[in-house]
């Protein structure tokens, strides 16, 4: 016993000494790719909303929320397996009873799956809807390019009219038009036909690009039995040089298929909106037929497009629905939010501080609890330094606070029942009764106040 006990004292003293201090926990972050919405981000966030709400119930769309995850086949079977969106950007995982989930990378299928699940062909047709929601895509992120992001989709399902898909291209520019940056983008349109027209187009394609598919890129040589039309919409600049040179979708075209497009565009001139003809505009996933558009940053092109939308008569059917005309369009929030920035905008913010209300001892926080929340019942915005703060460091929280006035509470001031009365920006004060003070500072500030029902 004794034997063991030196052995162990004299291995002690000469070994370095254990620390036993815990190490610091590692600094999270956001994953890759994701981002905090901060307060800047959310008065444009708050504006975006407020236009598309207008919009929306100016033309009788109601609003829907789709839930953040489905069924990976509402997406496979919809976007179709080719898509970039499907083959490479989706984030699916597998549920503890084996079956395959996916975020939702896009708005339309949800809400067609929706559609069909809730019985909405009984209702009256159109059925419209919109959403403002979180979108989820595995890409690079890069500028306006994240994944996460957030949409704004308007749907009209349930009858097929030119003119129905005017109007939601005529909606899209209007909303970019009442957020002031209509003027930095260029709507793009084009016609893809029916469906038997583009499987024809396709065929057309597949012996164009046979005996040339050793100078295609990789991607485009994969998608050239699965879905040709995909190679169109390729960015390699030698896919580019064939694609000038092949087949045009246009020369496929049934009769009725380009009086359609005919139409559409009579009647987007009628509504004088500006678009151009993009024959090479074909969109990224496969439901689309017929109209398609797109909004490109005009400086950048479809680098940067803003979104984008189309017709897609055939998705119904594919989620299990009956034959059900479609046409929608989505906008990126995140491309909206950079342009404003990049314009000079900054959006209205009901969120400044009218009154800071400071005080010293007991009495002194009584009495500013209660004139701060008489406040902001009334209608003002007003904040309290309510912690055990110097009145010197509750001063300095007002001015950072952006308060045009604060209300301050010493011990002499509440024993008198005064107040003093500060205004923040000209730096002179005066001394008031308690005694009906809320009235007294509301005539000071001389604004009205910012008062809402459930009702607004």
């Amino acid at each position: 016993m004794i034997e063991i006990e030196k052995a162990t004292t004299e291995k002690s003293t000469t070994e370095e000494p254990i620390d036993i201090k815990p190490k610091k926990p590692s600094k999270i972050q956001t994953l890759r790719g994701f981002q905090d919405l901060l307060p800047d981000f959310q008065d444009y966030y708050t504006m975006i909303k407020k236009a598309v709400r207008h919009r929306g119930r100016q033309s009788g769309f109601k609003r829907i929320t789709t839930p953040i995850m489905e069924e990976t086949a509402v997406f496979s079977r919809s976007l179709g397996e080719s898509s970039d969106v499907v083959s490479k950007e989706m984030f699916t995982m597998t549920s503890r009873s084996g079956k395959l989930m996916t975020l939702k990378p896009e708005a339309t299928a949800g809400i067609v799956r929706a559609y069909i699940e809730h019985g909405m062909h009984t209702l009256p047709q159109p059925v419209q809807l919109y959403s403002i929601e979180p979108q989820f895509r595995y890409d690079r992120p890069q500028k306006g390019r994240f994944r996460q992001f957030h949409q704004v989709d308007f749907e009209v399902l349930g009858m097929k009219d030119p003119s129905i898909d005017a109007q939601m291209i005529h909606m899209a520019y209007k909303i970019l038009e009442d957020l002031q940056i209509s003027d930095r983008v260029d709507i793009q349109i084009n016609s893809l036909g029916s469906a038997e027209n583009r499987e024809e187009y396709m065929e057309a394609l597949r012996d164009f690009f046979f005996d040339k598919k050793q100078h295609l890129s990789e991607d485009s040589q994969a998608r050239l039995e699965i879905n040709p039309l995909r190679i169109l919409d390729s960015k390699d600049e030698d896919d580019q040089i064939l694609v000038s040179m092949a087949p045009k979708l246009k020369d496929f075209l049934s009769p009725e298929s380009k009086a359609f497009y005919e139409t559409v565009k009579d009647y987007l001139r009628e509504l004088n909106i500006p678009f151009y003809e993009n024959e090479g505009l074909v969109r990224g996933l496969d439901y689309y037929c017929d109209t398609v558009f797109e909004i490109w940053d005009k400086s950048q092109g479809a680098q940067n497009a803003i979104g984008g939308g189309g017709r897609y008569d055939g998705l119904a059917e594919l989620l299990g629905g009956v034959p059900t005309p479609g046409v929608g369009f989505a906008m990126g929030v995140e491309r909206i939010v950079g342009h404003m920035k990049d314009s000079g905008i900054k959006p209205a913010s009901k969120d400044n501080v009218q009154f800071f209300v400071a005080q010293l001892g007991e009495e002194g926080k009584k009495k500013a609890l209660k004139i701060t929340t008489n406040l902001r019942d009334l209608g003002f915005h007003a904040l309290g330094g309510m912690g055990k703060s110097s009145m010197k460091a509750q001063l300095k929280m007002a001015d950072k606070s952006g308060a045009r006035w604060a209300i301050i509470l010493g011990e002499i001031e509440v024993r008198e029942n005064k107040a003093i009365l500060r205004d923040m920006k000209l730096g002179k004060q005066e001394i008031i009764p308690l005694e009906n003070i809320e009235q007294t500072v509301i005539e000071r500030l001389g604004e009205k106040p910012d008062i809402y029902t459930l009702g607004d």
